[in-house]
């Protein structure tokens, strides 16, 4: 039997562990390839590029998904003479998975280190304090990205290392939620979070029975984007733009049909349903409901809204389930149109962006001038993410 004092002494010792207060995004940086794509022209591209100009009918529908998209522009890590020098990423069913491979073990921990040195430049600090890397992709590779982010940026080799692969677009709340726990329970982590990805993994020509493929051919984009996490900020030293209050994941039951992907020797193959804006209708009210349980919050005007725009649909019917004026998923429409859809990366760009236009505008706060908010990150299973987030007042920032 364990006496008393020893039970005491044992709390004692985890207790002086752990932080004092809740974990703060302190920083963040992201970034892009150089190759930027107009949406309106990226058919004439894609279906040159591929091979496929005689099938008119079919790049005209695409060319109505593209325009319909909610896209104004994107960014990928690869050119035409990148698809002209390994073709078989062009051709619908052919195997590609070593090309695609060696392109992801090359660009994603290249961005990833551009994003991760633009959060470090904007912390201030020196990169010996990170002590934990939390990094998110969707390429498999080993040794995996994270290994090669640490040697790139010269962290300590003994950064305790979280590596999340496959996940998908939900895992921009993902890595917060892990984040979120590491900082809470490691007094004094300083947590490198990043989400890098490429579009090299999905890429490939089109195909009429295969609809589903053409739509990730129109709306994802290569992006990385990387947060500093930490609890109990160094006053006047660093600034903490939200706090991360609570961390929920929600894996909708019977939904796993709706987005799924699976690695094959062509590469990531890519299903998406009708179901996808069906079943976040259905259950997107609920799942606001838990996460803000307690708060009183019942009109979710009154709260910013971190949502992953999957798609213009997607947005579409969370404005109008939640009953959201339109300018309050504004931020995720503006990313949307400006960079595209980079699964997990999306929904930091979204708050990066958030903070940035909250200031420029002159709100109270970090988020809009609301106190509260949430970042959803949804994606297969389907599962749904949520982050909700405590704002900063604006004048504190500045003042600090």
């Amino acid at each position: 039997m364990v006496s008393g004092e020893a039970n005491g002494t044992s709390y004692q010792v985890r207790r002086g562990q752990s932080a004092d207060g809740p974990a703060t995004v302190l920083a963040i940086g992201t970034a892009n390839p150089p190759n930027v794509f107009e949406q309106n022209s990226y058919p004439d591209f894609y279906f040159n590029v591929t091979n496929n100009t005689h099938k008119d009918e079919l790049k005209a529908k695409f060319q109505r998904m593209c325009n319909r998209s909610g896209i104004r522009k994107r960014y990928l890590s690869f050119t035409e003479e990148t698809l002209k020098a390994n073709p078989s990423m062009g051709i619908y069913w052919e195997p590609s998975l070593d090309v695609r491979q060696d392109i992801l073990a090359v660009e994603v921990p290249k961005l990833a280190k551009q994003a991760s040195l633009n959060a470090i430049k904007e912390w201030g600090q020196p990169i010996s304090n990170i002590t934990h890397l939390v990094f998110c992709t969707t390429g498999p590779v080993s040794p995996g990205a994270d290994a090669a982010l640490m040697q790139m940026l010269g962290l300590n080799p003994s950064v305790k290392r979280v590596l999340l692969y496959m996940q998908g677009c939900f895992a921009g709340g993902t890595v917060l939620r892990h984040a979120k726990d590491l900082a809470e329970n490691n007094k004094g982590a300083r947590v490198l979070v990043v989400c890098s990805e490429s579009t090299a993994v999905t890429f490939r020509g089109p195909h009429e029975n295969h609809l589903d493929n053409l739509v990730g051919q129109a709306l994802f984009a290569d992006g990385a984007a990387a947060l500093i996490v930490g609890s109990d900020p160094i006053p006047n030293v660093e600034k903490a733009w939200f706090e991360i209050s609570l961390a929920e994941s929600y894996l909708i039951p019977d939904s796993s049909p709706a987005i799924a992907g699976h690695l094959k020797e062509v590469g990531l193959e890519f299903h998406l349903t009708r179901d996808v804006s069906p079943v976040i209708s259905k259950n997107i009210l609920k799942i606001l409901q838990d996460a803000f349980d307690g708060t009183g919050i019942s009109d979710w005007n009154d709260v910013f809204i971190i949502a992953h725009p999957g798609g213009p649909a997607i947005l579409d019917v969370i404005e109008e389930k939640l009953k959201l004026v339109p300018e309050k998923l504004q931020a995720s429409r503006h990313v949307l149109s400006e960079f595209g859809n980079m699964s997990s990366a999306t929904v930091h760009f979204i708050l990066d962006h958030m903070r940035k236009s909250s200031v420029e505008k002159g709100c109270a706060t970090t988020g809009e001038g609301y106190q509260l908010g949430i970042l959803l990150g949804l994606g297969p299973g389907m599962t749904v993410e949520s982050i909700v987030l405590k704002s900063v007042p604006i004048a504190s920032l500045l003042s600090s």
